[in-house]
């Protein structure tokens, strides 16, 4: 469906993203994964014909962004990180503003709503000014559903939802999915990775560092885990007691233990904590930031391309990741 080709986008001397290349299937939900300023909204507009690559290509469904912009515009919907409407319009009239933009019947509303369950809780008359920045959202969410294009391009879409939107918006995707729709989207968010995509695409400062499925960033969060140990007698001893019990890293802070381990290894800890007389009054589990992972990956990335270089006889191999 989408196929991105030795991208590279510079603004002057700095460079947002370098020769990024990947391809979406039709069908699939992919994400865009990194922390802000890893070049997320700029792949993102450069696909969607908002913004001229410095190199590259950019196709969707075989169809040139660029050179066959019309067409290419007609095959998705998308929207942007920050939406903004205005302000003395109602939500239905923003929505049926947009109907009339792209010529598409006005009934296309109340389909977006019922479908979905989708609802503005009594907003929709409502003018825009009074809205919260989670109702703006969930406005420009419905305004990319309108057109029912057969791809979406979504550019951190739950960044400003509450709870319940959030839930929604993920059943949304999910009534998408089995409608066969192809989805990209961005997000700096973990749960929403593990939620929503099938494949995700790593970035770090405008570099791909890989394209992987969730179950392979499953097992990298995993491995990461950690637990937070509140204790009514904090003792150094403790710290050899957690590593003997399978820890990976153990630290005292002050009345803190910070255990490091894999989850299926937490009771084991506990346990052999409680014989070694530990009394703990409260514990949480924390999951790791995006940064661990992707220092964690690249670690294992450079690892294991080490390791093919000094293998065959002394010849030298380069390891490649697949877009």
């Amino acid at each position: 469906m989408i196929e991105v080709k030795q991208l590279t986008k510079k603004f002057g001397h700095f460079t947002a993203v370098e020769d990024i290349s990947f391809q979406v299937k039709v069908g699939e939900t992919f994400a865009l994964l990194g922390p802000n300023g890893s070049g997320k909204t700029t792949i993102l507009k450069c696909i969607a014909g908002l913004m001229l690559p410095t190199s590259g290509h950019i196709s969707i469904n075989g169809v040139d962004v660029w050179k066959n912009s019309r067409e290419a515009k007609s095959l998705f919907s998308y929207l942007p990180q920050r939406v903004a409407f205005y302000e003395n319009l109602t939500a239905r009239e923003v929505l049926e503003f947009y109907c009339r933009l792209r010529k598409l019947p006005l009934d296309r509303i109340e389909r977006v709503f019922e479908k979905f369950n989708f609802s503005f809780n009594g907003f929709a008359d409502r003018l825009v000014s009074e809205f919260s920045g989670g109702m703006i959202q969930r406005l420009g969410i419905a305004v990319a559903f309108l057109p029912d294009a057969p791809l979406l391009l979504l550019d951190e879409p739950t960044a400003s939802l509450d709870p319940e939107g959030g839930i929604k918006f993920r059943k949304l995707i999910a009534t998408l999915k089995q409608e066969g729709k192809t989805i990209l989207f961005s997000s700096h968010v973990l749960s929403d990775i593990e939620h929503l995509a099938d494949r995700v695409a790593i970035l770090v400062s405008g570099k791909l560092v890989a394209v992987q499925s969730v179950e392979a960033l499953r097992n990298a969060i995993r491995v990461n885990s950690r637990m937070r140990l509140l204790l009514g007698n904090p003792n150094e001893n403790f710290i050899k007691a957690a590593l003997d019990a399978g820890a990976i890293e153990a630290k005292l802070l002050n009345t803190h233990l910070i255990v490091s381990s894999k989850p299926e290894g937490r009771l084991s800890i506990l346990q052999a904590l409680s014989d070694a007389g530990a009394i703990i009054e409260r514990f949480s589990t924390e999951e790791p930031s995006l940064e661990e992972i992707y220092l964690k990956y690249i670690y294992e990335e450079n690892s294991h391309n080490l390791t093919l270089t000094h293998s065959h006889d002394g010849l030298s191999e380069r390891a490649t990741t697949a877009g």
